[in-house]
């Protein structure tokens, strides 16, 4: 089931919602939204729910034994079990590709490496521990909660009104980024990459990744968006996972912007218990290309995720060393420079062989023939409302409206002047929830990308 669906929206999610709320203790919540969160995965992959099952029992009893004895055997057995179900499904092609592995298997191995730790206390409560590995809101693709950001949080916790309804608007706002922009672009950006790259011009090859860039990052961010809106519903309060990555000075910085949940579960678990840059520039730079490297693998099955990864240190080694200095470069040349570098190597990201990769590449740089097939999608998919989409999220993709109500609110408290902002946004959000209902009507694309991550 995926949340910009009539079946979420218009049962699952009001009958959970209307339930938890009648109940008033946050044992009886936790089994509700437990039961739930089953309910919901087994919606849409009903075999492998056992997956999700055997992966909660088998770490439930790794965490006692860890709290009993902080044993590195017991440890590694738990990594080896978590990932080697996440290769034999995910890399070894003998399986269908269970949807969201890669984000619940990042939890569990918080959860059981923070019990070895001692930073937090094994949990002894098997519902409390399915809650946190297969909550519905973020269990397909993410953002990756760390077990010890939301341990309080699933032993107690308030649903005030004033957070209901900032969900609310979190969820529609994703909802809307989701339905209208990231599928709107989707449909051109899948037909032109359906195209053997030779036949691209370097208007449509242009286009192309350029649109896929934002079609990935509005639709990845959507997700996350609802996720934490469905989270501040429940009670619950998500890290964030995008921070206007396109506005980056440097690709440094877009990756602590881009996915964060993702950047700081790797440099928490993977960058600092290699050593970080406390053993040397060398052991940094080399600790840097692991992470990324096994960030590109995380990504995809596919020979292209590692490249894309190792393209990705590349640039942030060069940076790092001082090589490119694109921070202290006028701000419209260093995010021009960061935005190009990414969006480069997102035609990596996209492609499904290098050969294609490649062949993109050439049309970029006006080496290819310029074809029909090219010319006809342009003609017929990007007319004027795909531009104004591709125009709606370079904007959005920027934090000028956030600041200019949030600047708006604080000339209103400093004057004690009273708008109606929840009124509007209110308003507001009726009126993107029923524009993304009728466009799910008509519309029968709907997919979000990482699930097949």
């Amino acid at each position: 089931m995926v949340f910009s669906s009539f079946l979420f929206l218009c049962g699952f999610l009001p009958a959970v919602f209307v339930l938890h709320t009648a109940l008033r203790s946050t044992r009886a919540r936790n089994v509700l939204l437990a039961v739930a969160s089953l309910v919901f995965y087994a919606l849409g992959e009903p075999i492998y729910i056992v997956l999700l099952l055997l992966s909660v029992t088998v770490n439930y009893v790794i965490g006692l034994s860890l709290g009993r004895k902080k044993s590195k055997i017991t440890l590694v057995l738990a990594v080896v079990f978590n990932i080697g179900l996440l290769v034999l499904f995910k890399y070894a092609g003998l399986f269908t590709l269970p949807v969201g592995i890669s984000f619940y298997t990042f939890q569990i191995l918080s959860y059981v490496i923070d019990v070895y730790r001692g930073q937090v206390k094994e949990q002894r409560n098997y519902v409390s521990l399915m809650l946190y590995i297969s909550f519905f809101p973020q269990l397909i693709a993410g953002p990756i909660v760390k077990y010890h950001d939301v341990e309080m949080q699933i032993q107690d916790r308030t649903v005030t009104a004033e957070e209901v309804k900032n969900g609310v608007f979190r969820f529609a706002a994703g909802l809307g980024k989701k339905v209208i922009i990231a599928n709107g672009l989707a449909v051109a950006v899948d037909a032109l990459y359906a195209l053997d790259p030779g036949t691209l011009g370097i208007g449509p090859a242009w286009f192309m990744i350029v649109a896929y860039a934002f079609q990935l990052v509005f639709d990845f961010s959507a997700y996350s968006d609802m996720a934490i809106g469905l989270g501040k519903m429940f009670g619950f309060q998500f890290p964030e996972n995008f921070n206007y990555p396109y506005i980056s000075r440097s690709v440094r910085e877009y990756w602590k912007r881009n996915h964060i949940s993702l950047s700081t579960w790797f440099r928490e678990y993977l960058y600092f218990p290699l050593g970080g840059s406390r053993k040397g520039e060398g052991r940094a730079i080399l600790n840097l290309l692991i992470v990324f490297l096994a960030t590109g693998i995380w990504h995809g099955a596919g020979w292209t995720f590692p490249v894309w990864g190792l393209y990705q240190a590349l640039f942030i080694i060069l940076e790092r060393e001082h090589i490119i200095n694109s921070e202290k470069w006028p701000r419209f040349f260093a995010t021009l420079y960061t935005d190009l570098t990414i969006w480069v190597g997102l035609v990596l990201f996209r492609a499904d062989t290098f050969t294609q990769a490649w062949g993109v590449w050439k049309a970029m740089v006006g080496i290819s023939a310029t074809g029909g097939d090219a010319a006809r999608i342009m003609t017929e998919l990007v007319g004027p409302y795909r531009i104004l989409l591709l125009v709606l999220a370079a904007f959005f993709a920027t934090p000028v409206l956030r600041d200019a109500v949030r600047k708006w609110r604080s000339r209103a408290r400093e004057k004690n002047r009273i708008l109606p902002v929840d009124g509007i946004l209110m308003l507001g959000t009726l009126i993107l929830i029923m524009l993304c209902l009728m466009q799910l009507a008509s519309d029968s694309y709907n997919p979000f990308i990482y699930y097949r991550f």
